[in-house]
This record gives structure tokens, C-alpha cells and sequence, in this order.
């Protein structure tokens, strides 16, 4: 079963991984760091057209982090 806690997990291990400060994302997001400080302790998660756009900075398959994959 897909969980919000299983997509976030998988958001925030790929946040880490990316090799990019939490600056550098929020900055080609448009958003502040504080958010992606709030998205990495499940505090909230990102908006659809957001989270579009982390997937396209982050180079990540939107269906592996929504758990659409293994």
C-alpha cells in the first residue's frame, strides 16, 4: 500500500542524496529554505506543480518517489 509516509521518505532520502544544499534546491524552485528544511521533517509536503519541479532539479522519477516503482 502507498503511504505519505513512504512518499516522503523516499522525497527525503533523495533530497539528501542529490548532492545540493537545501539553498541551492529552494533557490531553483523558488522557495525558501526553510520550506525544503519543512518537506525533509515531514512538517508538509509539496505542492503538485512543486513537487514537479523538485522531481525535473532533482533528476527524479516522479513514480519511484510517489511509489508508483521499486
Amino acid at each position: 500500500m502507498i503511504t505519505l509516509n513512504k512518499i516522503q521518505s523516499r522525497l527525503i532520502e533523495a533530497i539528501k542524496q542529490s548532492g545540493m544544499s537545501q539553498t541551492e534546491i529552494a533557490k531553483q524552485l523558488g522557495v525558501s529554505q526553510s520550506c525544503i528544511a519543512h518537506y525533509i521533517k515531514c512538517d508538509i509536503v509539496p505542492s503538485i506543480d512543486t513537487f514537479a519541479n523538485l522531481c525535473k532539479v532533482l533528476d527524479l522519477d516522479p513514480a519511484y518517489i510517489l511509489c508508483l516503482q521499486d
